[in-house]
């Protein structure tokens, strides 16, 4: 590695100092235990990924109603604080940060996952395209039904309680999760909301719930603690019929409460980066914060986008999941191993912690 490689070169996210500008991005895993508890295989998981400039956990719902998959893990219960609060003095041993993904997955979910078999919620009552996973393995996700205008403070209100229970796990930071389809994303995009009241029709009301969830988060953290992800693609056959104006009045709103960083996905997540026509450079340039960017990254194509500057940070995930030193393989640019698409999602210790180090493969 040349001593002027762009991915090894340290980095102040706000007031926190990263080593590289390697991220970890979030991983679904599906592996909390009862009580949608995160556990002790999750803190050596996070323990030997330590290394990464920065660490996003895997998404974390904000309640049972925001929960879509089973065995994901939950911020909204003292258990689950406690749970975390090992996770997180585990990486802070080892030397690394590591912020939460807040979560609600919205119409993204299955009755068997609510409450007393509810509908899942959405902004409309529209169905996602798409597959959950339950104790049965992957299913069709329900049909939601569209959120009442009176129920939504009620949201806004459990994600303060989850972004002050992250401060109480110990966490260096939160991370909003206004992509991939889920809730916030579902109210952004005119593909899935439909609704005509203060949340619906233009893009100042259909952009009110994530700006009003951040600025509830932002009461209770710091703005240099708090980033956001967003994907202007289409998500589970709903994207926006106008995403270049959408995502600018966003970012730039974004950019007015001084939050630490945006993490785009560039492209559909784990497929084509073309896959909508948006300058991600023009959005970039309209956020005074910090740039994660995200989807299909090589080390090579990493190490261009943060040398020309048009990224400060770059999150790998896939590569994250057998490469626990991932930073060292980068750095000497030995061969990076393949995850086992069995072992991804659900499960115990193997495909998750059972990965080896170069020098433990050595």
């Amino acid at each position: 590695m040349s001593a002027n490689d762009p991915l090894f070169q340290p980095f102040q996210l706000g007031d926190l100092s990263l080593p590289n500008r390697i991220v970890m991005a979030p991983l679904t895993r599906n592996r909390a235990g009862a009580g949608d508890i995160p556990g002790d295989l999750a803190a050596t998981y996070y323990k030997q990924r330590a290394s990464a400039g920065l660490i996003i956990s895997e998404a974390s719902q904000i309640s049972q109603q925001g929960q879509g998959y089973l065995r994901t893990p939950g911020i909204y219960t003292p258990e689950q604080v406690a749970g975390w609060r090992r996770i997180t003095h585990a990486v802070h041993q080892a030397g690394g940060r590591i912020f939460i993904q807040l979560w609600h997955v919205g119409r993204v979910s299955h009755v068997s996952l609510q409450k007393d078999g509810a509908k899942p919620v959405a902004p409309s009552a529209i169905r996602a395209v798409t597959k959950t996973f339950v104790e049965s393995g992957f299913t069709d996700t329900s049909e939601p039904r569209a959120l009442e205008l009176s129920e939504i403070p009620g949201i806004i209100a459990d994600y303060d309680r989850a972004a002050r229970n992250a401060k109480e796990a110990g966490f260096d930071g939160v991370e909003i999760h206004a992509a991939n389809g889920y809730l916030l994303d579902q109210f952004m995009k005119d593909g899935s909301n439909r609704r005509s009241d203060a949340y619906g029709g233009s893009i100042e009301n259909r952009t009110r719930l994530t700006l009003e969830v951040t600025e509830a988060i932002l009461k209770v953290w710091d703005s240099k603690r708090v980033g956001i992800r967003l994907s202007p693609a289409k998500v589970n056959d709903a994207g926006d019929s106008n995403p270049v104006a959408l995502f600018s009045h966003v970012v730039g709103k974004l950019n007015d409460l001084g939050l630490a960083y945006i993490h785009m996905i560039e492209g559909a997540t784990g497929g084509a980066r073309d896959a909508v026509d948006v300058d991600y450079a023009a959005l970039r340039k309209a956020f005074n914060g910090t740039s994660i960017a995200n989807n299909g990254y090589s080390p090579e194509m990493a190490r261009e986008v943060v040398a020309n500057g048009r990224a400060d940070l770059v999150a790998f995930g896939r590569m994250y999941v057998s490469n626990p030193d991932l930073v060292d393989r980068l750095r000497i640019g030995a061969p990076l191993a393949q995850p086992i698409r069995e072992t991804l999602y659900g499960g115990g210790a193997e495909g998750y912690v059972d990965y080896p180090t170069l020098e433990e493969a050595a």
